[in-house]
This record gives structure tokens, C-alpha cells and sequence, in this order.
């Protein structure tokens, strides 16, 4: 997937999160910023998460800002699609 604008999909509300995604330029590779209210019992398990989702949406140079609140692993998976497609011009809704 060819990311070409910044897009975010989420909220800041209590079980929910908040993905932002900005394209890099091509062999940036990958930069996560990671903020969660569970990070120290969760955080690798999120981080895995996102990449195994980056994997299967075929994306490497990609920035990604996400901010937990608690959200469940669906929850993460459909946020972080819904900024991929945005992103990609596939879907429309919240641009940066």
C-alpha cells in the first residue's frame, strides 16, 4: 500500500485510540511512537501488533503516532486500517 498523505482514525476517549500516519520517504523504514495507559503490561504486544498489521498492508516507510487509552486489539487493528486507507486515498474521513 502507497501511503501518500498524513490521516488519523481514533479518539482520545477512554477505551479507544488514536492513530496518526505520515508517509516517509521510500527506505525511511518504520517509525513508531508508542503512548499507552497499559504500556508496561502491553507494549510489546502492541508494538508486535502494529507491525505484524504493517506486514500484511505491505507498508514500510511509514511514521505512526499511537495513543492508547485502552483500547482491545480489534479496536487497534480497525483504527490503524481505517488511518492505512486514508492515507492511501482508499477511504475518506479525518485528514491532518
Amino acid at each position: 500500500m502507497e501511503l501518500k498523505v498524513k490521516a488519523q482514525a481514533g479518539s482520545f476517549e477512554s477505551s479507544d485510540v488514536l492513530i496518526m500516519v505520515e508517509p516517509l520517504d521510500t527506505g525511511a523504514g518504520r517509525q513508531i511512537e508508542l503512548q499507552s495507559i497499559v504500556m508496561k503490561q502491553f507494549g510489546e504486544e502492541l508494538l508486535k501488533q502494529i507491525h505484524n498489521e504493517l506486514d500484511q498492508w505491505e507498508v514500510s516507510d511509514v511514521r505512526i503516532i499511537v495513543n492508547d487509552k485502552g483500547a482491545l486489539s480489534p479496536t487497534i487493528s480497525a483504527r490503524l486500517e481505517t488511518a492505512l486507507k486514508r492515507s492511501a486515498g482508499l477511504q475518506s474521513g479525518t485528514l491532518i
